[in-house]
């Protein structure tokens, strides 16, 4: 127990050092570390994914709430962007959550190693945005909102992942997309985490201490670690060179997905 303990402060560690310093809620990071630790413990393997997917959404609520207050500070995050693609943001993570439920483990898995490999792709090509492009109108704000928060709850993350590349491609400034996902993540964590308790109220067989697809010892030791470093990571991202932070996070996510990947056979 009390290496489970550490892995999961260890994660949380790193999962509030990265939703300060790159916008993202972590998950990226806390979804293979609690697979890694839920096998170890034993829990069913039909409930392994489902059950990491939610509790990193539940960590993500507080992650994020310390790491946009510390971007806030500093005038970093877009509050009308933040209004402007919130309602689309709830409706597809909670769409994403009933999705989820009916999917099985090893499909998440493919799916989320899928996504690593994506986001590190996305992250090493470094492609610039043309000059002349902007956010687009409210509807088109509520589109995109659709589809970050059912991807988000797919896959466990507050979204920065998809939400900060979106608007450094329209041309927000680095440290706004970045200081702006991390805002955006609250909405999809809430609303994750509420779609993923309700979704497993009735399952059976869960791990005690389950609340729905929230596994209550590792969110307590996420949690513990995550609002402490996330406030690091807002200095570092407003300190260090971030392009290049990407590329080193980048390489480490296709370790992660490939770890995960073999895995399944």
């Amino acid at each position: 127990m009390t290496t489970l303990l550490a892995t999961y402060l260890a994660a949380g560690a790193v999962a509030g050092l990265l939703a300060g310093l790159l916008g993202i809620g972590g998950g990226l990071v806390i979804v293979p570390m609690l697979v890694f630790c839920f096998t170890f413990q034993g829990i069913p393997h039909e409930f392994m994914m489902h059950l990491a997917l939610g509790t990193s959404m539940a960590s993500i609520v507080f992650t994020s709430v310390s790491s946009f207050m510390a971007h806030h500070r500093r005038g970093a995050v877009k509050w009308t962007v933040v209004r402007r693609i919130t309602p689309g943001i709830i409706l597809g993570t909670l769409l994403g959550t009933f999705i989820a439920s009916v999917l099985t483990t090893g499909f998440l898995k493919v799916f989320f190693v899928v996504f690593l490999y994506y986001v590190a792709w996305q992250m090493l090509s470094g492609r610039k945005p043309q000059p002349s492009r902007q956010l687009p109108g409210q509807g088109g704000m509520f589109g995109v909102g659709n589809v970050i928060g059912v991807v988000s709850s797919l896959v466990g993350i507050g979204g920065g992942t998809l939400s900060g590349p979106f608007m450094v491609w329209c041309n927000v400034t680095l440290h706004n997309a970045i200081g702006t996902s991390a805002a955006i993540g609250f909405p999809i964590a809430v609303s994750g985490t509420v779609g993923y308790v309700l979704n497993g109220l009735t399952v059976t067989g869960l791990p005690e201490y389950s609340v729905g697809y929230v596994y209550i010892p590792a969110l307590l030791g996420l949690v513990s670690a995550s609002v402490l470093t996330a406030p690091l990571g807002v200095r570092l991202a407003h300190s260090l060179p971030v392009n290049r932070l990407k590329k080193v996070f980048a390489v480490l996510l296709v370790f992660v997905g490939t770890r995960m990947l073999w895995s399944l056979f």
